[in-house]
């Protein structure tokens, strides 16, 4: 895809509309192009406030009036049909009930699907926010594997290149550590072209940045030998 095209791709990816191979290319371009991330960083911030922004006006406290009073001065041309058969109580209680559970289930998926959908929004902008500061330290990754990003306030991502995605039951594991054990900064899944990850974590000047391979849900200390190791940039 061009570059320019690839610009145009930023609100869509804001708002979690890219199909899987696009986003991916676009989170490529992202990792070199300032002008984007700082558009992703405003975009993304506003699409989150948006997504939490869903509670609707109160009714005005006379509209129960008005709607009743209407219904007393209609009622008079209503003729009641008496049916052939009856509906038995419990027969209408269980379709109820029934209903009623269906609508639970299906208003508590759909509560799931946009919780997560605004807490990818959320961490887009996290991401994008740190990779736009300006006074950024950056240090390459041995190997080629991407670069290590952390802002003044100790903020850190990583930027992993050609990282395949985990293996079935297992999940990446990234990890700080500074003059003592490993400390777990977050699980992700990889793969595409490049990957885009928010350590958990601060990222103290000298620390060592890790990542390793663990299973599903990570671990409380690695298991593996890292595959990725960086040291935190030091202010000189």
């Amino acid at each position: 895809m061009e570059t320019d095209a690839l610009h145009d791709l930023t609100a869509a990816y804001a708002l979690d509309a890219l199909d899987a191979e696009d986003a991916r290319e676009y989170e490529a371009h992202l990792a070199r192009c300032e002008s984007c991330r700082e558009e992703l960083a405003s975009l993304s911030e506003a699409s989150t406030a948006l997504a939490y922004a869903t509670e609707a006006p109160a009714p005005p406290l006379e509209l129960r009036a008005r709607i009743l009073q209407q219904a007393h001065s209609e009622r008079p041309n209503v003729v009641p049909l008496r049916p052939r058969w009856a509906i038995p109580v419990a027969a209408v209680a269980t379709v109820a009930a029934c209903a009623a559970i269906g609508l639970g289930i299906w208003a508590a998926a759909l509560s799931g699907k946009l919780d997560r959908r605004n807490e990818a929004l959320a961490e887009k902008a996290r991401v994008a926010a740190i990779l736009a500061e300006p006074a950024d330290r950056r240090v390459e990754i041995p190997g080629g594997r991407g670069t290590l990003v952390v802002t003044p306030m100790g903020e850190g991502a990583l930027v992993l290149n050609r990282l395949r995605p985990a293996p079935s039951g297992r999940t990446y594991e990234a990890w700080i550590a500074r003059g003592g054990k490993p400390e777990p900064a977050g699980t992700f899944e990889g793969g595409g072209g490049v990957v885009l990850v928010r350590l958990d974590k601060l990222v103290p000047e000298g620390s060592t940045v890790m990542v390793t391979v663990e299973k599903d849900g990570g671990v409380d200390a690695p298991t593996t030998t890292p595959f990725v190791r960086v040291q935190s940039p030091v202010q000189s």
